[in-house]
């Protein structure tokens, strides 16, 4: 098997005011035609948890309140597992394509992550109009929009 290269194209910026995506200079072209899009998707690093030990959990004690006692990694969102690769959804607020900086609702990333690629949302090829899941969390909301004012925080036993 062959070796992968991955060089993120920026990093994640956040402060009391806001969230944004800072784009590294040389991918500023890329941002070209992003304008239109209410929406991206953003491949990211779990940077401040990639370490051998993370790396090797390929299962956890039920992270979830009312999930399964034990789950495997690839059935949770946890920063825990063999590529710590994440990925987000995020409303665009607005793009600043001069400064490569695209101004964003909520990443749940921290500042200075890392950022892998940028992807446009597009329902013809991201939505699914009945999506299933496990009895155990299908109270959870529906949509982004609406996992806001969700109360997570009872969910979750970390």
């Amino acid at each position: 098997m062959s070796e992968f290269v991955v060089r993120p194209i920026g990093t994640v910026g956040s402060d009391g005011k806001g969230t944004w995506l800072e784009v590294k200079k040389e991918y500023i072209p890329a941002l070209q035609a992003l304008e239109g899009f209410s929406h991206i998707q953003v491949l990211w690093w779990f940077s401040d948890l990639d370490g051998e030990q993370y790396r090797s959990t390929l299962q956890m004690d039920q992270p979830y309140k009312g999930a399964p006692e034990t789950m495997g990694t690839f059935a949770t969102r946890s920063p825990l597992r063999p590529n710590p690769i994440a990925l987000t959804t995020a409303k665009i607020l607005h793009i600043d394509s001069d400064n490569g900086l695209i101004h964003i609702t909520f990443i749940d990333a921290n500042d200075n992550t890392p950022i892998l690629d940028i992807k446009p949302y597009t329902p013809s090829l991201d939505r699914v109009e009945a999506p299933q899941v496990p009895a155990w969390c299908r109270h959870w909301p529906q949509s982004m929009e609406k996992s806001a004012d969700f109360a997570w925080e009872e969910e979750f036993n970390f």
